[in-house]
């Protein structure tokens, strides 16, 4: 470490918002422009260079976070690009959208603020681009063996890289018009701007990755007939079979899916629609489920302009401190964390029955009601304690006329006749595709990858998994694999 008195003299300090009164007028990154690098070599400095960093442990990729700190700290932000390339074929995705477990993870996080480093990392990636740190890698030469990879998500994107590198022809097939997956129509803009995603892809088509879109493998193509295209198949359909809400008046107009909001947003911002057909302009949105993807409706909402927007979390507001009871070091705590959007809804006073920050913590909905047309008009909710059962009393109404559903997803879709019935996969009791320590499904040659296999979890984990399912399918393609994996097996090269 270049400064090893750095995290005793060094505040931590974060790449800033830019004003919420400015950022909502548009759909630009929520960030300072230009902030973050003036900034990141002090931050870094700030890394103790442990004899164990637990920050290993704790990211899923297992990135080489104290090497690279001690190289931005030093400024060789070549050296530092090629460490933090070497784990992660996508850190300008993580350094934007994970919630950074490697931080909860951090030694210096036992009695003091952890270092950013989620920011340092994002800082690397985006330098890298800026100096052409990041070229295309195309394999020296061709295998002769051809993947599929179902799915375009960043498990996807990681296996079809990986497996691409290793001189394999992959083909990348996706339903959607556009490549991406949830990082295409899921992530508001504001989280992480389109032209990141554009880079990469452009990257990965140069190295030989093939798109294939408007393609939905079980009905524009039959699964045998892929499986007759290829040598192998890697399943990363993701985990998009939304939960549901069983209460009544679910189905009065006005109450919908987070996922059949947010895509609509985003194709506003893809030039497809010139206004979306959901907006939350002008309505009184309330937003049922208090993870990530609540919070992204939030801040799309407030960007549409609704007249105000509450978000509803069934469990109590968290401590602003790690409780070591439940939540001991280094594990990720449950603590009480205000994202750009819980700070956006807050400051404009879009929930007055609300927190400061938009949320109703212990909070469940208990049913809807309409109008005589049939529209919903009010949610009906009740106070919970901490077993979530109803407290007596604490009954209370909500104006709305837009009502998102964000209650997270149980695996992959499954339609009758669909992919999955054709290749005749198995799936478990929590509805995700069943696989073996090596990633292979009980159909030979096909892989499950992401949160089809894994169930709904972190961009981290889907780009952890993609690269161990690449080393799997290489190995299992040729006998052998050089592919590193984060994950075991294949934690090391292995050999017939």
């Amino acid at each position: 470490m270049a400064d090893p008195k750095g995290f005793l003299t060094t505040p931590r300090r974060e790449w800033p918002r830019r004003p919420v009164g400015e950022r909502v007028r548009d759909w630009d990154e929520v960030y300072v422009p230009g902030a973050l690098l003036p900034i990141v070599e002090r931050q870094a400095d700030r890394c103790m260079d442990c004899g164990v960093p637990f920050c290993h442990e704790a990211c899923p990729l297992g990135n080489l976070i104290p090497e690279w700190n001690d190289l931005v700290s030093r400024a060789d932000w070549r050296a530092a690009a090629d460490r933090l390339h070497a784990t992660n074929n996508f850190p300008e995705f993580t350094g934007r959208l994970c919630p950074a477990p490697c931080e909860a993870g951090c030694v210096l996080a036992i009695n003091a603020p952890a270092v950013t480093i989620k920011n340092v990392e994002v800082a690397i990636a985006d330098r890298a681009w800026a100096e052409g740190l990041a070229p295309p890698r195309p394999p020296e030469r061709l295998s002769g063996r051809s993947v599929a990879v179902v799915g375009s998500g960043p498990a996807g994107l990681a296996a079809a890289q990986q497996l691409t590198r290793a001189g394999h022809t992959v083909v990348v097939y996706e339903r959607d018009d556009r490549v991406g997956g949830l990082l295409r129509y899921g992530i508001p803009a504001f989280k992480m701007e389109k032209r990141h995603l554009e880079r990469r892809l452009g990257q990965l088509t140069a190295e030989g990755v093939r798109f294939r879109t408007s393609t939905e493998i079980g009905r524009d193509v039959g699964a045998a007939e892929l499986r007759g295209r290829h040598d192998a198949v890697v399943l990363a359909v993701g985990a998009t079979a939304r939960r549901e809400l069983d209460v009544p008046g679910r189905e009065l107009a006005g109450v919908e899916q987070a996922m059949s909001y947010l895509p609509l947003a985003n194709r506003v911002g893809e030039g497809d629609l010139d206004v979306s057909p959901m907006s939350a302009a002008g309505r009184h949105v309330v937003i049922v489920g208090g993870g990530d993807t609540g919070a992204d409706c939030l801040g799309t909402a407030v960007r549409e302009g609704a007249a105000s927007v509450t978000q509803l979390d069934i469990y109590e507001r968290p401590g602003e401190e790690r409780d070591e009871t439940t939540d001991p070091w280094p594990t990720y705590p449950k603590l009480y964390r205000l994202s750009a959007a819980h700070e956006e809804a807050g400051q404009l006073a879009t929930a007055p029955a609300a927190d400061a920050d938009a949320r109703l913590f212990a909070a469940s909905t208990l049913r809807f009601s309409g109008d005589g047309a049939g529209h919903v008009r009010a949610v009906h909710l009740t106070g919970v304690d901490a077993a979530r059962q109803p407290l007596p009393g604490t009954e209370r109404e909500l104006p709305a006329d837009l009502v998102l559903l964000a209650l997270g997803f149980s695996g992959p879709e499954r339609t009758p006749g669909g992919l999955l019935d054709q290749l005749g996969v198995h799936v478990d009791d929590r509805g995700t595709l069943t696989r073996d320590a090596r990633f292979a499904t009980n159909v030979p040659g096909v892989f499950a990858t992401g949160d089809a296999a894994r169930g709904q979890s972190l961009i981290v984990w889907a780009i952890a998994e993609g690269r161990a399912t690449a080393a799997a399918v290489d190995h299992w393609l040729t006998g052998a694999t050089e592919l590193p994996s984060p994950i075991a097996p294949f934690d090391r090269p292995m050999t017939a």
